[in-house]
């Protein structure tokens, strides 16, 4: 099951984020260590219909975004694994996703000089295809059905967009700009993002305050509410006309 173009989400030192600084490392640690973990669940029409597991590790060699995504109930079920490599820059380095259920097509994403190379098999006894795409390691990967990479987007938006200013959040006003390519449909696009403010958002049967984003890419929005106050993590998604809603459990 492809739930759509799902478009979304690193934290850096200058906003006093956390852990993640995508440029100017210094004195990283050996050992990894966890960013964020969890699970975020997606309903559609209120019904939950799938489920997302998900960690990010950080190390002085980079950061590992790791995920498994099932489906739940429904007579097809799916289930398919990613890895998503980043250097301390926050370049691409290695990009592999795997269908676990029903198939056992896979497809890796790698630097090749100047570009990126995407490989693709439909089966174990398959050859692998090839799709170039000339885009930068810069480019972030946003596949199909991966809301963790909408989170690390965020990040990175963030962080190469906003400040803070005493008690305020303040962001350049113009939409930013990033390259992303979507593995599985085998395309590249352009995406904005920008800085909406706080809202009240109901999380659970609790109401916080959080931060929304705007997300637009060439097909629709998609309104993304991110805590502050928590290491801007991920809480929620709400994908414009589409009545499906992603929620971190």
């Amino acid at each position: 099951m492809v739930l759509s173009r799902w478009l979304a989400v690193a934290l850096a030192g200058t906003l006093a984020l956390g852990t993640w600084a995508f440029a100017k490392e210094k004195d990283k640690p050996e050992g990894a260590r966890s960013v964020d973990s969890g699970s975020f669940g997606v309903f559609k029409n209120g019904q939950r219909i799938a489920t997302e597991n998900f960690s990010i590790q950080d190390s002085s060699n980079g950061k590992v975004i790791a995920a498994q995504f099932k489906t739940e109930g429904g007579s097809e079920p799916n289930s398919q694994s990613s890895e998503l490599r980043l250097s301390a820059g926050g370049d691409l380095v290695r990009y592999q996703w795997r269908e676990l259920v029903p198939g056992k097509s896979e497809l890796t994403v790698v630097p090749n000089d100047q570009f990126l190379l995407e490989r693709i098999t439909n089966g174990p006894s398959d050859k692998p295809a090839e799709q170039p795409f000339l885009m930068p390691t810069s480019t972030m990967v946003l596949d199909n059905n991966s809301f963790v990479q909408r989170e690390v987007l965020a990040w990175k938006y963030l962080a190469a967009n906003c400040a803070r200013q005493g008690t305020a959040f303040k962001c350049s006003q113009a939409p930013a700009q990033f390259g992303v390519i979507i593995p599985q449909e085998r395309i590249s696009m352009s995406v904005t993002m920008e800085l909406v403010g706080k809202e009240k958002v109901r999380i659970n049967n609790t109401d916080r305050e959080l931060m929304r984003l705007n997300l637009k890419d060439d097909i629709g929005q998609w309104a993304i509410w991110v805590d502050d106050q928590n290491m801007f993590k991920l809480m929620r998604i709400i994908v414009a006309g589409d009545n499906t809603e992603i929620l971190r459990d």
